[in-house]
């Protein structure tokens, strides 16, 4: 059974930091991408960032210049560092790992981390 488990989020006053850790366990094969995307109520879950195994990344417009994803792919890991935080960034933030593609594409989540960003 696959399992993410997402860590690092907490509550942060706006312009400070937070880094957040995303471990991805059990048995699955090659992971090709893996991203974090957020969810704030009564919204769509929204694309933060993806990184591939390669190492390409790909961002959202409202986070370009402030957060950064890295993976490690030898310990099935990705991360998300979080910098200049707003009070627009609260929600809940939620790991993805991919294997495959196309139409033979398998998406995995973890339960979410909160992240609350004071004004």
């Amino acid at each position: 059974q696959v399992q993410l488990v997402e860590s690092g989020g907490g509550l942060v006053q706006a312009g400070g930091s937070l880094r957040l850790s995303c471990v991805v366990s059990g048995t699955i094969f090659s992971i090709n991408a893996m991203g974090w995307y957020r969810q704030a109520p009564g919204n769509k879950r929204e694309l933060v960032a993806t990184i591939t195994s390669g190492g390409d990344t790909n961002y959202a417009d409202s986070v370009k210049g402030r957060f950064t994803i890295s993976r490690d792919n030898a310990k099935n890991t990705a991360y998300l560092q979080m910098n200049s935080l707003k009070p627009e960034d609260t929600t809940v933030y939620y790991c993805n790992a991919r294997t495959g593609r196309g139409p033979f594409a398998m998406d995995y989540w973890g339960k979410g981390t909160l992240v609350t960003v004071s004004s």
